[in-house]
């Protein structure tokens, strides 16, 4: 996951709407099923997925009042919490 880019998507969706990363989400979910992707296209495809759902995750911290900073910095510490187990 790349905090940069997880920052730019919740700027996205502060600017316009969820439902447009809900969507490419669920776009990019359909297209690993194709026949013929490779192990490398489904490697970047999978990173583009964890970006959009931290971002939707932070976003929704945002949104119940947490400061932006205090959300990334938190999802930030789940999910290398996680790593390290």
């Amino acid at each position: 996951m790349r905090l940069p880019v997880i920052k730019h998507v919740v700027a996205f969706i502060e600017q316009n709407d969820e439902d447009y990363v809900n969507e490419t989400i669920e776009t990019l979910e359909h297209l690993i099923e194709a026949p013929g992707i490779s192990d490398e296209e489904l490697d970047a495809i999978g990173e583009i997925l964890s970006n959009l759902y931290g971002a939707l995750d932070v976003s929704r911290e945002i949104k119940e009042g947490k400061s932006s900073r205090d959300a990334l910095n938190e999802f930030m510490k789940r999910v290398t919490g996680s790593i390290d187990k």
